[in-house]
């Protein structure tokens, strides 16, 4: 194992790159504090020519709300929606896809 002499850090392989970290998920290096918790779809989903369409969503809440004097429960506030077609996936506007 051999230490940059740039960024003092251990390196694990020849594709180093100073203030980045190897990211397990996208198998690439990604910048030192990326989050990811869902890998990518594309290599899991059998492609049948154009019908595939991703549905992206995301919830915002707050835990403002007891329910007991130990329990507090998640109310949305805000959700967003957006779907996209795998047909469409590299382009920045097609006008299909909402």
């Amino acid at each position: 194992m051999r230490i940059c002499a740039t960024c003092c850090i251990h390196m694990t392989s020849d594709t180093h790159e100073c203030k980045k970290r190897f990211c397990e998920i996208f198998k690439e290096n990604r910048e030192v504090g990326h989050l990811c918790y869902m890998g990518l779809l594309k290599d899991v989903l059998r492609m049948n020519g154009n019908k595939v369409l991703y549905a992206v969503y995301d919830f915002e809440t707050t835990q403002n709300s007891s329910y007991s004097d130990k329990t507090e429960g998640h109310v949305s506030y805000l959700v967003c929606v957006q779907q996209v077609y795998a047909r469409c996936e590299d382009v920045e506007a097609c006008g299909d896809c909402v």
